[in-house]
């Protein structure tokens, strides 16, 4: 498929933990740019590849000031993000696409909403978090289930721990699948955190996005505790 691309500039890079960094994009006024919340976009990169293109979900809400969030995990082996790391600074210029995919918030909003995500897979998913709070969208109860291996992977934790506080229908899980001493949290997989909290199998919309085998399972899971498909939307990014 042939994209077409715009110009954008990073005006601000995060670390937020070892191996992901934040990364803000500014379109120029003059394009226009809106994107719905769980949208991905293709940067074109000057890479050594037949390929130049890579796809990364929007990890920030729609706003109106033309600009937009990546949150991206470093593959040591690949080609696109060891660019990103080693040759990208505040003010580097890269052409980015339209924003693309149909993976979305379903509205409205009537009954409970269940995030699962897990490593970056929360992107997209925080999106759509924030741009429900942000637009005071009607809904019920919102979680998000977030899986990683070691605390120090939770990235966006003391937004996600802020919002807790101030959103009383928002609950924020995190779970971690590695020994993490002193962790008081939940452990294991994020597959114990949705049964346990859905046993009661009220009616409920899944979001899922992160590695694959999760969103496989999660799906397996979902239908034999009697979810409709239509109520179990999925990303993958890997």
């Amino acid at each position: 498929m042939v994209y077409k691309y715009s110009p954008s500039t990073i005006y601000k890079i995060v670390h937020e933990s070892d191996l992901v960094r934040r990364f803000f994009f500014k379109v120029p006024d003059e394009i226009p740019f809106n994107f719905k919340a769980g949208q991905f976009v293709m940067l074109h990169l000057p890479i050594d590849s037949k390929y130049k293109n890579r796809s990364y979900s929007i990890a920030s809400a729609p706003n109106e000031e033309n600009t937009f969030e990546l949150a991206i995990i470093l593959n040591p082996r690949g080609l696109g993000t060891p660019y990103l790391w080693e040759n990208v600074a505040v003010g580097t210029q890269i052409d980015v696409s339209k924003p693309l995919g149909k993976f979305s918030l379903s509205l409205p909003i009537e009954e409970d909403i269940c995030f699962v995500c897990t490593g970056t897979g929360i992107a997209p998913l925080r999106s759509m978090l924030v741009d429900i709070l942000n637009k005071n969208i009607p809904c019920k109860n919102l979680y998000m289930i977030f899986g990683n291996r070691f605390e120090k992977d939770i990235i966006y934790r003391s937004e996600m721990e802020d919002l807790q506080k101030k959103h009383p229908n928002f609950k924020f899980i995190p779970v971690l699948s590695r020994e993490n001493p002193g962790w008081e949290g939940k452990k294991g997989y994020v597959h114990q955190v949705y049964e346990e909290l859905f046993a009661d199998r009220r009616p409920a919309t899944f979001y899922l996005c992160g590695w694959r085998d999760m969103l496989h399972e999660t799906r397996q899971r979902l239908e034999a505790m009697g979810y409709d498909k239509k109520h179990i939307k999925f990303e993958s990014y890997d």
